[in-house]
């Protein structure tokens, strides 16, 4: 649905990140490169934005 403010692994607040990744992905930068900048070191918050499926815009009209 929308991006976790946290990470469910260690806690680590990631929610803020999604949209400059999104940003810069579609910039052309890679995943890699993005994620090491934006200091997202640890596999558990890279699997939490890299496998975010950004569904909400297909449930709103449900509601």
């Amino acid at each position: 649905m929308i991006i976790p403010i946290r990470c469910f692994t260690c806690g680590k607040v990631i929610g803020s990140s999604y949209e400059i990744y999104l940003k810069r992905i579609k910039m052309g930068e890679t995943p890699r490169e993005v994620l090491d900048s934006m200091g997202l070191s640890r596999y558990c918050c890279r699997r939490m934005i890299i496998s975010h499926a950004d569904l909400i815009d297909e449930v709103l009209p449900f509601h």
